[in-house]
């Protein structure tokens, strides 16, 4: 099993049937954030939470700073996983993450995944969203998570669990706002993206600029809540992905 799926994200290695639904964290998120998900999306889907180094079980591991290089390890490690019918999702940084490693394999011609589904980030033609820098001090830096609800109470509560999440979350920045994607070449997959309506890091007009990277189909959900609407929302958000495999899978059936 690759040291990027770990534990319940490994049972999906000895099965054929159903999609693989890879999922990418948001900055300073983990793979925990998708715990629930197999659960809510149905045995039709194997969910399989993406663990970054130097985050939960992988704590010990030196951290990514850079896309391009995490994008090349994140190939060569799930190259073997991704090459069964799979999905790609990410949530802000981890949209960046999900589209910059399906446009990797697409340019060296590896396995295209059956869809991208990219949540609560600008289009990469955009500037990064306006958050606290790399290098903010750490009242900055909490305060800039906590207007956008991206620390729990237990965490404000836990000055040695905060003291812990703020080096992750300043090494993720690190790789938002260095090199992106290179190139704008549209991917030949169905692109569905997602925005909170009250998100107030990313509007749903900037998120409907991912349309000009998809030349199959491109569809843009809005959801209640906001930045972190997947966990706000997580019901009504779950059943939209519902959906959505519902449609791919049938698709599916058709093509075999």
């Amino acid at each position: 099993m690759t040291r990027y799926l770990t534990g319940a994200a490994g049972s999906a290695e000895k099965s054929l049937d159903g999609l693989r639904l890879f999922c990418f964290p948001y900055a300073g998120g983990a793979a925990s954030t998708y715990a629930r998900w197999q659960r809510l999306l149905g045995p039709k889907v194997h969910v399989m939470p993406v663990q970054l180094p130097g985050r939960e079980g992988r704590m010990a591991e030196k951290r990514f700073t850079d896309l391009p290089t995490l994008v090349e390890d994140l190939d060569r490690e799930l190259g073997p996983e991704l090459e069964y019918p799979h999905v790609l999702f990410g949530h802000s940084m981890g949209a960046l993450i999900a589209f910059a490693l399906a446009q990797h394999r697409h340019a060296r011609g590896a396995r295209a995944p059956r869809a991208l589904l990219l949540s609560a980030y600008r289009a990469p033609h955009l500037p990064p969203p306006e958050f606290a820098a790399p290098d903010a001090d750490e009242r900055e830096l909490v305060d800039s998570l906590v207007r956008l609800g991206g620390i729990p109470q237990v965490l404000l509560d836990h000055p040695d669990w905060l003291h812990a999440l703020l080096p992750i979350a300043r090494d993720d920045l690190l790789v938002c706002s260095g090199p992106g994607p290179t190139g704008s070449v549209p991917l030949p997959v169905p692109l569905y993206a997602f925005a909170g309506t009250d998100d107030a890091l990313v509007t749903p007009e900037e998120v409907r600029q991912w349309e000009r990277y998809a030349s199959d189909s491109f569809e843009l959900r809005t959801v209640p809540g906001g930045h972190f609407f997947i966990r706000e929302s997580e019901p009504e958000f779950t059943a939209e992905l519902r959906l959505i495999f519902e449609r791919l899978n049938e698709s599916r059936l058709i093509s075999l």
